[in-house]
């Protein structure tokens, strides 16, 4: 089977975003060119990483090109929202982040999870290409939809489970 290759240069529209109840959400990665959808499953780690790495990139960027315009990160919740239907192409194992200085574009790199046994160059690979806005507003959105999840225990700082919370500095448990 021939390996997924995608490259979206330009995206009109990239997003992140939940489905599901707190601890049990499923996170995903978003991006349409014109009428054509590409879905990829995320991990919560991974938008928040992401989000993370973006910022830095962007300083690099920036402290290179200084002459480039700030890149805003603001972004409207409904415009952010996935939209139907929901039928992802993979699961994301890594990212990667690159930059066209001649088109002012960055790359945000998707490659499949690699399954246990599978071969590495049946791998799939979406390429979304974005503005620096486009993406900034993403990596933001991304953080506010991660941080929605279930509230953080104060005693130990794990995330707590509506049907109960087993905290292990109420039992004695030290680390």
């Amino acid at each position: 089977m021939a390996p997924i290759e995608i490259e979206l240069n330009p995206v009109s529209h990239i997003t992140t975003d939940a489905i599901g109840q707190p601890g049990k959400r499923i996170f995903y990665l978003q991006a349409w060119q014109n009428e054509r959808t590409v879905t990829l499953i995320v991990e919560k780690i991974q938008i928040q990483s992401l989000a993370i790495g973006l910022e830095q990139f962007l300083a690099e960027v920036n402290e290179r090109y200084p002459d480039l315009p700030d890149a805003p990160a603001e972004f409207q919740e409904d415009a952010m929202r996935i939209n139907p239907p929901v039928d992802p192409l993979f699961r994301v194992g890594e990212f990667g982040l690159g930059y066209d200085a001649e088109n002012d574009l960055l790359v945000l790199v998707a490659r499949e999870l690699l399954p246990e046994g599978a071969d590495p160059a049946e791998i799939g690979t979406v390429r979304f290409w974005c503005t620096r806005a486009q993406l900034r507003a993403m990596a933001h959105w991304g953080m506010e939809v991660a941080s929605r999840g279930r509230p953080v225990c104060p005693q130990c700082g794990e995330p707590m489970d509506p049907e109960g919370h087993f905290c292990p500095k109420k039992n004695g448990h030290k680390h």
